[in-house]
């Protein structure tokens, strides 16, 4: 038993002196996200594939928040777009 916990912190120590960093996905396995009409904050998660939901645009592509805090989260997190995606003045 002493043995499996000496490998289990060491496993720990040596993640954590890696600096490895876990990154919070925006939408699970499967899905993507979308960005919702008329505020500057709103999405949601649709699965691949399906069209968004009523008040909700695609992201244009290239512009995709894939990771909280990544570029696009960041970009988006204070833009407004109208019903054609169009970025629009608050």
């Amino acid at each position: 038993m002493p043995h499996r916990l000496l490998v289990v912190l060491l496993a720990a120590v040596l993640t954590t002196a890696a600096g490895c960093s876990f990154k919070e996905r925006i939408c699970g396995s499967g899905e993507h996200p979308v960005k919702a009409v008329g505020n500057a904050t709103g999405r949601t998660c649709v699965r691949d594939g399906a069209d968004p939901p009523a008040g909700y645009v695609p992201y244009p592509a290239g512009k995709v928040p894939k990771y909280v805090d990544d570029e696009w989260d960041r970009y988006w997190s204070d833009k407004v777009v109208d019903e054609r995606g169009n970025i629009v003045a608050r």
